[in-house]
């Protein structure tokens, strides 16, 4: 495989994946196209490398830099913006779960909080609580979880991962 293949074969994909995760398909290939950029590229080289709209392009980097995954870089003499990926996979990653949490995770924290406290003690009434308050538990020890590893280092959570693979 040539690398101009590789590198194509790897953007779609990541592009693919980034839909299975509830993110745009073009964010994710921006996305990709900047982390296995050498250097830091325009907006005009990433529509180039694309094929996509210059508002598409600046769209999506501008929620990449809002994730924490894409930052401004400025070049000397130059008048463009230049735009490179975060490249340490562990800070990707914790960026990924501190944004899926604030927008998935958290709203239904806050709803299940809130319809928790339903009245009634009908038999309807006690069984819909006990159900809200299993779902609220489980939730809440998966956003417990997930800020325990969003705030450990990357070597806590690899051993730590390693270890639950052994058992």
């Amino acid at each position: 495989m040539q690398l101009q293949e590789g590198k194509d074969k790897f953007i779609q994909t990541w592009g693919t994946l980034g839909s299975h995760w509830g993110v745009n398909r073009t964010m994710a290939q921006v996305h990709a196209l900047l982390l296995i950029a050498p250097e830091a590229l325009s907006a005009d080289e990433i529509m180039e490398d694309l094929q996509i709209s210059r508002g598409n392009a600046n769209m999506n980097i501008r929620a990449l830099i809002d994730w924490g995954l894409v930052y401004k870089e400025l070049k000397q003499g130059e008048r463009k913006e230049f735009f490179i990926a975060e490249k340490d996979m562990w800070k990707v990653f914790r960026q990924i779960i501190i944004q899926r949490k604030k927008k998935e995770l958290e709203p239904v924290l806050r709803v299940l909080e809130e319809i928790s406290k339903v009245e009634g003690e009908t038999n309807q009434a006690k069984e819909f609580k006990n159900i809200i308050g299993d779902i609220h538990l489980f939730a809440s020890k998966a956003n417990q979880a997930l800020d325990n590893v969003t705030q450990s280092d990357s070597n806590w959570f690899v051993n730590t991962f390693i270890n639950m693979l052994k058992k």
